[in-house]
């Protein structure tokens, strides 16, 4: 299986799945090279080298970024009357999972492992990176593409974020990227205009009193069961104060409070995510919770301080370049290869290229026909290999096709 079920629609997509018919085993071999030697984050400090030793074989210039991560631009000069340049973006960072896939290039490092699929992206976007320099050197790449190799993008602050303050986007006019989906079939890619992906902050209610003993709670502030006020009512609160179509959702991962039954504790926190679909909503979403903690907890006599960390927006795709992916699949793929994508309450770091330029994040499917559908983030997870040709295919047809069209 290519992800190829039917001819081409046009030569230009004859002309790039042949050559990436050319560099697919070479691919695979790389990818499992990056899966078997993962990274955590602000840590790729060999996928780093790796990935730009390939680029410069190629006869590639690639840039690297400070500490970890690169980026390498690649055809036609954006200052030539006329040119343009769009960006390809990977991750690169694993997670601190231990993997028990038992795949014979199975992680070697103890608890860290690619249960995300950045392996996967970084391959492809490596792979779109060789193809695009091929064309280039055929005259057949109309606009100049940035590949960008990020890191850290499971970690706050976010490898996006600084990326961006350190300029990787000047002279980008749109952004792409994929990101696997092991509930996707193979030889698919899933898209959607608008929000993709949430808004993700984290918040910590903690609460405060002298403390005391459990008999004579009425001379202390409680701080157990305040917390549990805390726990049930601030999420139903903010579900009613808050636009349901904004898909605002409060959930809980950690409460600390006291060691001894018999001891009201002096301090108790709890911590969970806030998570949004919506640019404006997330905005008022972290003001509301303060206000509606420190309301729901003032009858305790206890103190309530809330912390709220931002984390990420969330992923907008625009209308014209989810088109244009849309089209490059259908042309290289064919017409039913591309879905409808669901929309994610998870937080994709992408979000922040998409805060300054246009541009789309699609999903490549990666379950084996007929196969089990992974989650993310498992240590058992398993990803078709063969959707990795697929997602070079979709991303160097989709620069050629933003190259060549005016926003």
């Amino acid at each position: 299986m290519t992800g190829t079920s039917s001819a081409p629609r046009t030569r230009e997509a004859v002309r790039v799945n042949t050559l990436v018919a050319g560099v697919e085993r070479e691919l695979v071999a790389v990818r499992r090279h990056l899966h078997a030697h993962p990274e955590l984050s602000r840590m790729e400090h060999e996928t780093s080298a790796y990935v730009a030793d390939r680029l410069r074989r190629a006869g590639l210039e690639p840039r690297r970024l400070p500490g970890t991560g690169l980026v390498c631009d690649i055809g036609p000069d954006p200052r030539e009357l006329g040119r343009r340049r769009i960006a390809l973006r990977a991750d690169m960072d694993a997670l601190p999972v231990t993997e028990t896939s038992g795949l014979p290039f199975a992680s070697v490092r103890d608890g860290v492992a690619h249960a995300c699929g950045h392996d996967v992206h970084t391959t492809t976007v490596l792979g779109a990176a060789l193809v695009l320099n091929q064309l280039a050197q055929d005259g057949l790449l109309p606009v100049g593409v940035r590949v960008i190799f990020q890191p850290a993008e499971e970690t706050q602050p976010s490898g996006a974020a600084e990326l961006v303050d350190e300029g990787v986007l000047d002279g980008v006019e749109q952004i792409y990227a994929l990101h696997t989906e092991p509930k996707i079939e193979c030889g698919k890619v899933g898209s959607r205009i608008g929000a993709i992906t949430a808004a993700s902050d984290t918040v910590t209610v903690t609460v405060s009193s002298p403390g005391g003993h459990t008999s004579r709670p009425h001379l202390t502030g409680d701080v157990v069961f305040a917390l549990g006020q805390a726990i049930t009512q601030v999420p139903a609160a903010l579900g009613r104060r808050m636009d349901p179509r904004a898909g605002v959702n409060l959930t809980w991962g950690t409460v600390q409070a006291g060691r001894a039954p018999n001891a009201i504790p002096a301090v108790g926190t709890v911590s969970g995510t806030l998570r949004c679909l919506d640019g404006r909503a997330w905005e008022r979403a972290g003001k509301l919770v303060e206000e509606i903690a420190e309301q729901a907890l003032r009858p305790y006599d206890v103190e309530v301080d809330v912390r709220l960390d931002r984390g990420i927006p969330p992923v907008v795709n625009d209308e014209r370049a989810v088109r244009t992916v849309d089209a490059a699949a259908k042309d290289v793929l064919d017409p039913g290869a591309v879905v409808l994508t669901e929309q994610s309450l998870g937080g994709e770091d992408f979000a922040w290229y998409l805060t300054k330029v246009p541009g789309a994040l699609l999903r490549l499917g990666t379950r084996s026909p007929g196969g089990r559908a992974y989650d993310l983030h498992r240590g058992d997870i398993v990803f078709d290999e063969r959707a990795i040709g697929v997602g070079v295919r979709v991303l160097v047809r989709t620069a050629q096709m933003a190259g060549a069209r005016r926003r």
